[in-house]
Formats: C-alpha cells, structure tokens, sequence
C-alpha cells in the first residue's frame, strides 16, 4: 500500500543501497550483447559535488539507464582523480596546524600523509553522487594514482620519450610562486583591474638626446629587455630600426628591432621585449634569435640579474620609477584597465617565467587526433563543437607536462653522474640501462618533477579498462560509446585523451562527445564562490529529493545552451512527482495491478485504444530524443504525456467507468491503466529513477526491478486508435479555453451548437457527448441544423468544426467589459515600462543579458495577453 504523500526521504536512500548491494549497476558479461560504456569524467577526490557535476552527471545516469534496459552489456566507468595542487594543499594546510611543513616531514613522509588523508576525507563526491542516483559500477572504481593506473603511466611515458615524444626545454611556462610550481591555462584565472600604465625612455646609443619611448605596465622587468621593437609600417620610428638603444640604470646596450608584435597605433608604437616574462615576447625573441635573460626567482623576487636583487616585484617597480624619475626618464604614469593572471589554487599572480620543464609533442599527437574528427570516427554533439576543436589542435603548442609538486605521478626518469638521462618503468630497469650504459655500475639521482594531473587523466578511458594488461572490459568497452562533458574542457581532457588514446590503442576512445553548457544562476551569472551565488546541489537534494533536481537537469538541457538555475521549477518538477504518486494511488485505490499475460491488443473501449496508442506514440518519441541526445525534448515529453494524457484526461476519462457496474468494462480498464502506468514508469526511470523504482515495486509483485526492465521498440501503433478520443479532447480543449478566456463562471451549465463539422466528427462527438457534456461542464451538445445563430452567441473553432454557445443568462455582458477593460488599462501600463526599458540603450548595453532576456518575455507576454484580451472585448461587443 503506498503512502498517501509522496516523500522522497523515505525510500531514496534505501533504493539506492538495495541496487548497488545487489549487483544492479554491473555489467551483464554474458553473451553476444552489444556494449555501451561511459567513462565518468573522474572529478577531483578533494571536491565536493556542485551543480556542473549535477548536470554532467545526471545526463550520463539517464544514458546508461535507458542503455541498460535495451538490454545491452553496460558500463559507467567510476572514479576520481588525484588532483595534484588541490590534494598537496589540503594536507599541507592541515599540516599547517600543526605547525609543519611538508618540508620537515620529507617527501615520503608527507606522500604517506596524503595516502591517509585519501583514505579518510577522499570518497565524499562519490557518496554524493550515490544519493544523486549516479548508476556506477562502484566495484570497478578507479584512481589515476592507483597501482594500476600508475603502471599504465610509466609505460606510456616511456614509450613516448623512446618515440621522441617527450623531452625536456627551459621554455616560458605559467608560474605560480606561491606553490613553487608550473600550472596550466586552467589553473589560471584572469582578473579585470585597473593599474597602471607607465610611460618612459630609452636613450638612443649615438645620438645625444634622442630617446625612444616605452609604456609598459611592468618597469621591474626592463632589466630583463633584450629588444624594443618597432613596426617597419611605423612612419615614425622605422627609421630607428637597425640602431640601439640603451636600457636605463643598468647601461646594457640592446637592439631596435622590426617586428609586427609592435602596433603602431598602440601606446608609443615601441615595445620593450622582454622573452623571458612574456609570452608573445618570447616569440618575438625566437625570431630574432634574441636572448632570453631571466630576472626573477622561483619565489617572485628579483634576481641577481638586476639592480633590486631580493626585493617583491612590487619593491622592485617602485624603486625603478623612483630612479627612472631621478633619471629625468620618465614621462608620465596613467590609469590603464587590465587583466592580470591568478593562480585559481594559491591566489597570488602567476608569473611568466623560463625554467626547465618537460613537454610533449603534442604537434605531432593532434595530426591524428584531427584526422578522426575530420573523417567522422569520432562525432561532437552538436556538431558545432567541431569547429572549437579544429581550431584548438590546428594550433596546438607543445604541452608542459612537469610540475614541481610531490603530490602526482613521478616521472620515471633518472639522470646519470654526467646528467645522462635514462627513462624507463622502474628503477631497476633504469639502473640496468645506466650500468651498460656507462660499463660499470653507477649512482643514479630520479627527477623530482611529478605529471600534470591531465597527463594520467588523459589515459583515462583505456587505462581505466585494464590497459596495458589485455582485458576483457578492454576488449568489450573500448572504444566507450560517449563522453559526456562540459565546453571548457575541449581542450584540456577532451583533446588530450583524443591524442593520448590515438598514440596507444590507435582507436578513438569514445565514438561520440556530447559537449553540455554551464549551469548559471537565476540571473544567468556564473556561480562562483566569491559571487556568493553557488548552490549546494545536495542541499537542493534535501529539500526537493534526488529525482526533482534530474529531471530540471534534463527538462533544461537543450544543445548548446547554458542553463539558468530556478528553484521554482525544481520545486515545480518535485509536484510532478507528487502528481504521479498520486495517480498511481488512484491506480492502487481501483485495483488496477498488472494483469499475467493480458493483451493489449485486446482492449474493446475506445478510451482504452486511445491511451494504449498515446503510450507507444510517446514511448517512440522518448526513444528517437534519447538516441539523438536531445534530453529536453525526451524529458518534456514524458511531462507532457504523464502531467496531460494520463493524469488529465486518461483517469478522468476512466472515472465514470469505475464508478460504473459493467464489470467487463472495468476489468479492462483496470488492466489498461495497470498497463499504461507500468510503461509510464519505464519511460520516466533514466529521469527519475528513485519514485519510478519506488512505484514499481509497490503496485504490483515482480520478480525483478525496474532498472532492467525491458524498453520497448519498434511498436506498432495503429493511428486509427488515437483518433476519437483525440478528437472529443480537442473539442473540450477548445471550449475550455473559450471559458477561461471569457472568464465565463466554472458552474455555467453551457449549451453547444456546433456548425459545419463532417459526419465523422458528429458521429464521434455523438458517441462521446457524455464524456465531453461532463469534462466541459456542458448542458446539451447537438448540430446547430434548424436552429437559428442568435446575437449572443461566441463562436471558436475545433478542427474544422464551428462552436457556437449562446451566453444570454450566462454573463453579465456590462461587467465582463469593465472587467476586461480595466485588464487591457493595466497591459498597456506594464507594456509602456518594458518599452521604455527596452528602448533605452543604456539598458540594453550595461544590463545583464539575463535581465534584458526577462524583460523582453515579460514584453512578449503582456503582448499575448493584450491581444487576447481585446479578442476577448471584441466578441462580446455587440452584447
């Protein structure tokens, strides 16, 4: 007996434990069946689940459950990443209170430390994506520090420094000084402020008191120019070309030089080129083969290389101006609005800045991971992502892969007493390789710097499958059937398991891409804590139930578009669960329980053929939106069919059938709607698993669950089924609307003419005049044939049908046209403000696109109900 109210806490939870004890999310490995695998894209294990999870995750739940109960062989591949700079922090911060650092424990200490506090506080966004419904094979979850992973690691890395793919450069990487570390462009954030832009000059060597001019909005690193360039389209200052200049303070002579990079139209039209600190310096130095001269330490100070050796850059600028000024060099400083790059982890400015690091070709790996997009062997949904890609890996730089953290992989290299580099799995294989090497036995020192996290990460859909061992899951789920994941990382995990899996397996690692945009919040911003605007998805859980926040997920997912967060319409998708858990009380209350073999096909009402036809129609579109990741259309389609076919119509339908006494008629019914709530079911379950799970268990003894019931295909639908009791729906639709749009009194008896309809239709509206007499709440419907069409008469039409109803008696006409024009007063008021509003351009331009959106749909809707108000005005005008 299911309880009256619907209240997910009670039985969410307890679903979720009986599928994943029982072996629900696992594979059926056995026979010929065809595969379909996802690979999670593994979040940080320090991370805790937020609304971008929500979506990515509640998207490939529906996937492999609709999968699942096609009856393929599924999987959905968990696990978590090791998230080198997060993890190291967290323990170093709880070290922290302690009063220790990981330097006073040691590297091996402090990776111990870590291990621990994985093993303690690492699993917290896996348990919350159980209490999401996430249907992952928990049993196979993995870790990209894991033993196997791990392996899987070392032998690609060695097999791409054997190939020349892998190597080590002093080149310009982002810096974070605070971790002591290269980061990439994700792990860095660009800020908008206002600084400063400083204008000063450089004497002209050999000409006496000639100068040429800088802006630059960093004096401290002068010291590290090895040029100023100017345009050859400069008529000012091309002549200057080919001469020197001379830096201040330090008297270093350096050239003036010709390049592009300079605009003349820009600041002064000079450059000061300084390779070493910026990165379209540094390209400009690699054309003029200029040097490359490094001013600052790994922390951010200054270097022994200038003047201010020891001092913050920010000392350091205030004492170059200072001496500058001193100089009679200076000429001006100004307000100048910029961009200045943040560590995203540590919060202090990154730094350009040329070190020694590792990188890997990824030039040469992107000509084939181009090729299989270009002939379609891997497909982005949409297709429009293609062009971000192309654009991407066509222009793709050598990828910085060291860090220098302890926290990662350790990249299995090991240098020699003379810097001989040996690169191979283990250490006593480097060993052995050094010791032939070198004809006697020698000491070897391993490189300290760890993997970025995107290198193991990018190995992630094969390695997670067994590789390099030769698996059964390797051989049955690779390559996996889709990735699912948001824009921002095309490039950085997308693009590098595009090459890395390319390289190694020689096969895509997943056929399609279905890219997704951003979850914003109810103003369209992007959530970020410092905003204040993030919402905790688990506290979204709490209050509305697992099943609410999904079905939002996929009812607002539309390809390409980012999705604006509305607790309202969760709350909205929470009632449309209450209002299947009451239908199926209503179901449960009348006896409607499965019946053991009955056939559909022998259904004699026409209520009944026209609900079995409605169910098939539905299912049929569900599946082709389903099959061509169109999640808005699929969810919305089983909302409309659940919330008005089957709730709306079909049991109200069936009322009077029930509350009969033609016991042949009732007993089909019951086994109709037993049918149709069961089929309902299967279709809402990769939505709203939980209530679906919860429903199915309680209605009727089964002998298995729903999440591998069978979902159906390739129905026959018999058009002809449909057609009556759509068209009695139609006609009461268009009366009701003729009511509520008239305001005419819910307890009006009405009479109905109805003119110019065929045969048919007065054949089906007279075999269905009780039903549609009771659900339009009319008193007689006849063929409007010998009577006469009166002035109070209001006309609408269904299909090709006129309807006429008399209304002397009915309203009062006096009141009904205050009333409306009193409404239309009140749309032509609201419209004169959104008008306004939108007029103005100021509006327009400086407010937030999401606020101009809102106010051209309420301008839209004001419209819509002016219009139908003055229809309204207009009908009874003549009354």
């Amino acid at each position: 007996m299911l309880e009256k109210n619907y209240n997910p806490k009670d039985f969410e939870e307890k679903i979720y434990e009986k599928w994943e004890n029982d072996g629900d999310f696992k594979p059926d490995m056995r026979g010929k069946k065809e595969a379909f695998s996802i690979v999670i894209p593994p979040p940080n294990v320090t991370g805790v689940l937020h609304m971008g999870h929500a979506l990515d995750d509640t998207l490939q739940d529906i996937l492999i459950r609709y999968n699942r109960m096609l009856g393929k062989k599924v999987l959905w591949q968990p696990g978590t990443d090791h998230a080198g700079i997060a993890t190291q922090m967290v323990v170093e911060r709880n070290l922290a209170k302690e009063g220790l650092t990981r330097h006073d424990l040691g590297r091996e200490k402090f990776i111990e430390r870590v291990w621990e506090w994985r093993m303690q506080s690492g699993g917290t966004i896996c348990r919350q994506l159980r209490r999401l419904g996430a249907s992952c094979d928990w049993s196979r979850e993995r870790f990209t520090m894991d033993e196997g992973l791990s392996r899987a690691v070392r032998k690609i890395f060695v097999s791409l420094y054997k190939d020349g793919l892998i190597y080590k450069a002093k080149k310009l990487v982002n810096w974070d000084p605070k971790l002591g570390t290269a980061v990439s462009d994700l792990e860095v954030v660009q800020k908008e402020t206002v600084g400063k832009m400083y204008y000063y000059k450089y004497p002209i060597e050999g000409m006496e008191g000639e100068y040429i001019h800088i802006a630059t909005t960093r004096p401290e690193t002068m010291f590290g120019d090895t040029a100023v360039a100017v345009s050859k389209d400069n008529p000012k200052l091309a002549h200057l070309i080919g001469k020197n200049c001379i830096i201040p303070i330090i008297d270093r002579v350096i050239p003036i030089i010709g390049d592009d990079h300079a605009d003349p139209e820009k600041g002064t039209g000079a450059v000061k080129i300084t390779p070493a600190h910026d990165f379209n310096d540094f390209e400009v130095g690699k054309r003029h083969n200029l040097p490359m001269i490094n001013v600052l330490n790994p922390d951010a100070t200054l270097n022994e290389n200038t003047p201010y050796a020891g001092l913050s850059t920010m000392e350091a600028r205030a004492k170059t101006i200072e001496k500058l000024t001193e100089l009679g060099l200076m000429d001006k400083i100004e307000d100048h609005p910029m961009v200045i790059p943040y560590g995203d982890r540590s919060g202090v400015v990154i730094e350009p800045l040329m070190t020694d690091q590792w990188f890997v070709d990824a030039p040469k790996l992107a000509v084939e991971a181009l090729r299989v997009v270009e002939n379609g062997e891997m497909q982005f949904v949409p297709k429009s992502y293609e062009k971000t890609y192309f654009e991407w890996m066509r222009n793709i730089q050598p990828w910085c892969i060291s860090r220098q953290l302890w926290w990662g992989h350790q990249m299995p290299i090991w240098y020699g007493p003379d810097g001989e580099i040996f690169c191979e799995e283990n250490a006593e294989e480097a060993q052995a390789a050094a010791d032939k090497h070198y004809g006697q036995k020698v000491e070897l020192t391993r490189e300290t710097d760890v993997l970025d996290t995107w290198f193991s990460s990018g190995l992630w859909a094969f390695s997670t499958l067994g590789w390099p061992d030769k698996t059964e899951y390797l051989d049955t789920f690779y390559p996996t059937s889709v990735l699912v994941t948001g824009f921002d990382i095309i490039f950085f995990w997308v693009a590098r398991m595009m090459m890395m899996s390319m390289y190694m397996m020689k096969k895509v690692p997943f056929k399609k891409c279905y890219i997704h945009g951003l979850v914003r919040d109810e103003q369209g911003r992007k959530m970020s804590k410092s905003k204040g605007n993030t919402v905790d998805p688990m506290e979204t859980i709490e209050k509305y139930g697992a099943d609410a926040l999904r079905f939002f997920m996929a009812a607002m997912e539309t390809q390409g578009r980012d999705i604006n967060l509305s607790d309202s319409r969760i709350q909205g998708y929470r009632n449309f669960a209450t209002k299947l858990w009451n239908a199926a009380r209503f179901c449960e209350m009348n006896e409607c329980y499965k019946v053991k073999d009955f056939a559909i096909t022998s259904a004699k009402l026409e209520i009944n053929k026209w609900i079995i036809a409605k169910v098939k129609e539905t299912s049929a579109e569900v599946t082709e939106s389903l099959n061509n990741f169109r999640f808005s259309d699929a969810a919305n389609t089983v909302y409309q069919f659940i919330w008005g076919t089957f709730c709306d119509w079909y049991i109200e339908l069936i009322k009077p059938i029930f509350y009969g006494e033609n016991s042949a008629e009732i007993e089909e019914t019951r086994a109709v709607a037993a049918w149709t709530l069961d089929r309902i079911l299967v279709m809402l379950h990769p939505f709203m698993p939980f209530i679906t799970e919860e429903l199915w268990d309680n209605l009727t003894e089964r002998s298995g669950k729903l999440i591998h019931e069978v979902w159906p295909v390739d129905e026959k639908i018999n058009a002809a089924d449909k057609n009556e009791i759509d068209r009695a729906v139609d006609f009461i639709t268009a009366i009701r609307s003729l009511r509520a749009g008239m305001n005419l009194p819910a307890g009006a008896k009405l009479h109905v003419y109805v003119k110019g309809a065929t045969a048919e239709t007065m054949s089906v509206l007279d075999r269905q005049k009780t039903l549609i007499c009771k659900l339009a709440r009319l008193e007689t419907l006849e063929d409007l044939n010998g009577h006469e069409i009166t002035k109070d008469m209001v006309q609408t039409v269904s299909r090709e049908a006129v309807i006429l109803i008399p209304l002397k008696g009915v309203v009062d006409f006096e009141a009904e046209r205050t009333r409306l024009q009193k409404e239309l007063e009140t749309l032509n008021k609201n419209l004169e403000g959104y008008n306004r509003k939108l007029s103005n351009e100021s509006f327009v331009a400086k407010a937030p696109a999401a606020v101009v959106a809102e106010e051209k749909r309420r301008q839209a809707e004001a419209l819509e109900n002016k219009t139908k108000v003055e229809e309204a005005l207009a009908r009874i005008a003549n009354f």
